[in-house]
């Protein structure tokens, strides 16, 4: 495994570590752009340890039940006076390590990196981050280990699929009001865990219904809840059957239906979070849910093709660019009120 180059510094490593996030999200990428120092450094920073976690939930040709037991040693690293150390974890990740695991694995093999930054920051921003990354890696462990013998994850229902959406999504939103709240000034409103928790499930839903037949390709993986599966007569591997696209796509206007629920609670959690000249918060929080209303638009025009095919379902460059640069010039929380009301509309172009 790589690891900290000799004689790099902590500036080398912020330089690594956003140009890491780059590597593995471009979507979050454009969030992290959009804020200032220090919250630049801290979100990075998080993001590439909760990512850690997720790389090894996701990878299909580790054996579930080992994928747990290494999420249960990247747990025991994040422990406050751990005997576990970076190098026990990076040695029990390398015989597992794919053999091509393309930007993810890459980063994963320099977690020793990730840990030297997160170290270095105030202990409310470290205790955040660790609460958070070790409740995502138990979670994902707990979920992998109950599903170890079906050949990978079947989701059986609704209250399972909002469980998994937390763990992945949930989590990253709580280190995200963490670390707001680290920033934030006294006369600040303070924001309802549930709409936290309401805008992290819009997030995550909306990717489960668009990515549904990529998951089952590249991971084997299938998150529409069995419940509702049953309901059309069919099982968990009918994804991957072409004669049932459609009953299958009908679950799939579920799930982003159940999305959309969510969606005022996201705005209310959006309504809390300081606008103006503060760091860039609201501009990064508020473009990956204009991004996610516009993709639910997209869904519920396209919900067979997001069956049938990987990464069919996706908003237009031409849109994200328009959002991105609003979001550059800064937002208010009226302005985003109005962006989400056009976006769900149709397409949005800069005016």
């Amino acid at each position: 495994m790589t690891g900290v180059p000799q004689q790099a510094t902590l500036a080398d490593d912020r330089t690594w570590a956003f140009e890491a996030v780059q590597s593995v999200s471009r979507t979050f990428a454009l969030s992290v752009e959009l804020l200032d120092e220090p919250m630049t450094e801290w979100v990075c920073t998080g993001y590439l340890l909760c990512r850690t976690a997720d790389t090894i939930e996701d990878e299909p040709t580790i054996p579930m039940g080992r994928r747990a037991e290494l999420l249960e040693t990247f747990d025991a690293m994040l422990a406050e006076d751990s005997g576990t150390t970076v190098e026990d974890f990076l040695s029990a990740v390398e015989p597992e390590t794919p053999a091509d695991g393309g930007d993810d694995w890459a980063v994963l093999g320099q977690t020793d990196r990730i840990v030297r930054l997160w170290r270095s920051f105030p202990d409310p921003v470290q205790d955040g981050m660790r609460s958070i990354t070790r409740e995502m890696a138990t979670g994902m462990a707990d979920i992998l280990r109950r599903h170890e013998d079906s050949g990978g994850l079947r989701l059986e229902t609704l209250d399972e699929l909002e469980e998994y959406c937390w763990y992945v999504a949930g989590t990253v939103g709580q280190l995200f009001m963490k670390l707001q709240a680290a920033r934030a000034d006294p006369d600040d409103p303070t924001p309802d865990p549930e709409d936290a928790r309401a805008f992290a499930l819009l997030l995550q839903l909306v990717n489960i219904a668009k990515d549904v037949r990529a998951d089952w390709d590249e991971e084997h993986n299938v998150y529409l809840p069995g419940e509702w599966l049953a309901e059309e007569d069919l099982d968990h591997e009918a994804v991957a059957e072409p004669e049932h696209s459609t009953a299958v796509a009908r679950v799939v206007g579920r799930v982003v239906d159940q999305a959309a629920d969510y969606a005022h609670g996201a705005q209310r959690y959006l309504s809390t979070v300081p606008e103006g000249d503060n760091g860039g918060l609201l501009e990064a929080t508020a473009l990956p849910y204009l991004l996610a209303l516009g993709t639910i638009r997209e869904l519920r025009e396209r919900t067979v093709d997001a069956v049938e095919q990987p990464d069919a379902v996706k908003l237009e460059r031409e849109e994200v660019e328009a959002l991105l640069a609003e979001a550059e010039d800064g937002f208010t929380r009226d302005q985003v009120r109005d962006l989400a009301a056009t976006v769900r509309a149709g397409p949005y172009h800069e005016q």
